[in-house]
This record gives structure tokens, sequence and C-alpha cells, in this order.
């Protein structure tokens, strides 16, 4: 997960609140339509645990073995560009990025190995990988998809470039809208202007709030962004220049559930 560093149905089955808000972009490309998140909408991160959302919320991100919220709009949570602890052995060996002594790359805050990106022909085998987690979300009844660790490359001892990352995620996004899902930007504010170079319809933007990134954001995708701050100072920041226009939402850290002696939820 990338937390601190930088974690289909159809309109019909959504809230007439939710109805009413929501923004339609049509991907000629894809030939699809996908429904966005609504904008300014009450949210909350859920890919620690779910639980039962807090009253008002509208929209939820989950991790992708969850099941979906039951009459909100579902964000599909998906580590698109490392491996999860523990399921390094799911994959090819020749997919996990190496260094020159043969030694993995490890992002060292969440002990994950990072997916090679560096051939098209490994980028496509990856993408093949991910896409079927996507196709599960679609199934389950996602509405979108929040591809985590964009921003790989900058743990990737200079191995990747960020070409080789919008490269890989123009993969995700094309097959992602085959399937009517919305997919979001995570993180990695230096790259949002490629946004639709890229396919991205939406941003998830972890402490943009602490760093004054949410501006970078906002250009580039208006106020389809959604924020998540781990300090209240971060919370602080964003709420005084964005609470009129952005979904903004304090978690903490291990983004624990109800119950856990961590959990932290706060809102503007």
């Amino acid at each position: 997960m990338s937390r601190l560093t930088r974690r289909l149905p159809t309109a019909a089955i959504l809230s007439a609140a939710l109805a009413v808000t929501a923004l339609t972009l049509t991907r000629t490309s894809a030939d699809a339509a996908v429904t966005l998140p609504p904008a300014h909408a009450k949210f909350d991160y859920q890919i620690g645990g779910a639980y039962t959302p807090p009253a008002g919320v509208q929209v939820v991100t989950r991790d992708r073995t969850a099941a979906p919220a039951a009459g909100l709009y579902n964000i599909c949570y998906v580590n698109a560009f490392q491996v999860q602890p523990g399921e390094q052995n799911q994959w090819a060996s020749d997919l996990l990025l190496r260094d020159a002594n043969g030694n993995l790359v490890i992002d060292q805050d969440w002990g994950e190995p990072l997916l090679d990106l560096r051939t098209a022909a490994k980028r496509t085998r990856i993408a093949a990988k991910v896409n079927g987690w996507i196709d599960g979300c679609a199934a389950k009844g996602y509405q979108a998809i929040e591809p985590d660790n964009y921003d790989s490359y900058t743990r990737s001892k200079k191995l990747l470039t960020a070409t080789q990352a919008k490269a890989y995620l123009t993969l995700l996004a094309t097959h992602a809208h085959s399937k009517n899902l919305a997919i979001g930007q995570k993180n990695t504010v230096e790259l949002a202007g490629d946004r639709q170079a890229v396919g991205l319809d939406f941003a998830v933007a972890e402490e943009c709030g602490q760093y004054d990134e949410c501006a970078g954001y906002v250009d580039a995708f208006g106020n389809n962004v959604i924020v998540i701050e781990y300090t209240a100072n971060g919370l602080r920041k964003a709420c005084s220049q964005f609470g009129g226009t952005l979904s903004i939402v304090q978690r903490d850290v291990d983004v624990s559930v109800p119950g856990d002696s961590g959990y932290v939820r706060k809102t503007c």
C-alpha cells in the first residue's frame, strides 16, 4: 500500500441523490460509459476492513477481496504496481523487479516487492493478471477502480520510469472502461497533467492537504478528487481550502475498523 508514501452496476442501483449528482463520461476509445464518484460526497476509506458505513456516507473504497456496500457508490482498491505481503508466490519470478545484484526491490514502508514494468511484454503480462482482479471488482458490483502505487517508480532505485508507469496504467484504464468502470489516479500529483492521455477519471489523494498538493489534483481533475488525510493538521488544511468542494476524510494510518483502539474517522 502507498499510504503515507505518496490504498458493474448501473446508476439505477444508486440512491436518488447519487443518480442526480454523479457525472457520466463517455470514453470513445473504450466504447463505454462510466459513472464517476459524486463530487463533494461524504466518503469512507475502508481498505483495512469492511464495516457498516457511517450515516450519510455516499462513497466507499474497499479492498478487492471485500463485497461492496449496498446502495452506495463503491470503489475497488487494487494494489496494481506492487505485491501485497504474502502474495509473492502468486507472481512469476521474472515479473518482480530486481536490482543489478538480483535482489528484489522492496517498498520498505510496507514490505511490498515492486512489479517490473520495464518492457512492453512484462507490462502486458502484469496487466493481464491485474485486469483479472478488475473483472472481479466489476462482477461484485463495484463502480470504480483505485489502482494503488502509481508512484512505485519513485521507489525503484531508478530502475523504473514515469513513462513506463503511465504506459502500464493506460492498459488498466482501457480495460476498466471496457467493463464500464471508472478508474482513479492514486496520488502521484506530478503526473496528474497526463490524466487524459492515460485515461484516468478522478483522483484519490492521500495527504494532499498535509503537503499542499490538493490544488494540483484539482487543476487536473476539477472537483472529482477524494482526499484522505492521516493527521489532524492535514485535515484542517484540506478542509480550510477545499472543504466546500472535495470529498475529504481523516482516517488512521492502519485504516482500521470501528472498535479497534486506533480507529479514527473525521470529516470537515
